[in-house]
């Protein structure tokens, strides 16, 4: 059976090489994607009005168009330094300016200040101390000393006696008032004492001896000082010392320490030596616990001991302030001197 021009569509042989009203059309490769109207032409992206070339916000990447704006952190860090540094000179520079202007205007204050504005008066001119005064002067001389015009003979040359040595009659010893009683005078030293000091003293050159004696609350102290040529004299006889001076009873008074227990000192300075000896107006012995008789004693023995300072003292100011005519007068007062305590 024939059903038109031979076998089935599409088997070999049928087809005819080139259809009859021409080649296909092309098509376009298979793609996934259904296919898209062609692009228009890429622009660059485009900036706001008035905008320039890129600024340090807006760094492009290559290759990714329409991109936004990146930072550029680096110089944002730079420009902050650079304005910090500008804000804190503009800060010191506008303090300076301040404080010139503070202190300006406290300036124009102070001279603007009292009444009617009236100009401050000028400083008083004082001399120069070129203007001829007279510069002070100061002695080159050390000042004597007073031991050295009680240590010789040749130095030691004012008066010398009981009333120039023992002047009060009722001296107050540390508060405690005494009576003098009795004073004398011996060149012969050795004629006024008891046991071995009479020895002692002659053979150390003794020149004087000069005896008070003073009453308090019936005890008696008798004081003797023994005159030598120099200090080292009246050192040995005190040291040597034994024995003592024989007490002195006023004219009314009875003898005391004659052959008893009493209380006795001895002692130096300069080149004179003085003795005491102290006991009871009624003879009777000095016990070993006795307080009263020690202690008059004492009294006396530092009277003696402040009066030959004084002495010492009267001497070292004649000298070192001497009378206009140039005899310089070395006579002690009467006034007792306090200024040293004698050394047992």
């Amino acid at each position: 059976m024939s059903f038109g021009q031979g076998g089935p569509h599409g088997a070999p042989g049928d087809q005819p090489s080139t259809p009859p009203w021409g080649p296909p059309p092309p098509q376009a490769p298979h793609t996934s994607q259904p296919p898209q109207a062609p692009h228009a032409p890429q622009l660059p992206p485009q900036l706001p009005p008035g905008a320039g070339p890129a600024g340090p916000w807006q760094q492009q990447i290559p290759g990714i168009p329409g991109q936004g704006a990146t930072p550029d952190w680096g110089r944002l860090a730079a420009d902050a330094e650079a304005r910090g540094r500008r804000r804190k000179w503009l800060l010191i520079g506008g303090g300076v300016l301040a404080t010139g202007a503070v202190a300006a205007i406290v300036a124009t204050a102070v001279m603007t200040s009292g009444k009617g504005d009236k100009p401050l008066p000028a400083a008083e001119k004082l001399p120069s101390a070129s203007a001829g005064a007279p510069e002070p002067s100061f002695s080159q001389v050390a000042p004597p000393n007073p031991r050295e015009f009680i240590s010789s003979e040749e130095k030691d040359k004012a008066p010398l006696s009981t009333k120039t040595l023992f002047p009060h009659s009722k001296p107050v010893l540390d508060k405690r008032t005494y009576k003098r009683v009795a004073t004398d005078t011996t060149d012969d030293c050795a004629s006024a004492t008891q046991g071995g000091l009479g020895q002692v003293l002659a053979d150390n050159g003794c020149k004087k001896l000069m005896r008070s004696t003073y009453e308090r609350d019936g005890v008696a102290v008798t004081v003797g000082v023994a005159v030598f040529a120099d200090k080292a004299a009246a050192d040995k006889a005190k040291a040597q010392a034994t024995g003592n001076v024989t007490a002195l009873s006023g004219d009314d008074g009875p003898a005391f320490c004659r052959a008893t227990a009493c209380r006795l000192t001895a002692n130096a300075e300069g080149r004179y030596a003085y003795f005491t000896v102290a006991g009871y107006t009624n003879g009777n012995a000095v016990p070993a616990d006795d307080t009263k008789a020690l202690q008059a004693g004492r009294d006396v023995a530092g009277y003696t001991f402040r009066r030959i300072m004084y002495r010492a003292n009267a001497q070292a100011t004649a000298a070192a302030s001497p009378k206009p005519s140039g005899k310089a007068s070395a006579k002690p007062s009467a006034k007792p001197s306090t200024s040293a305590s004698p050394k047992d």
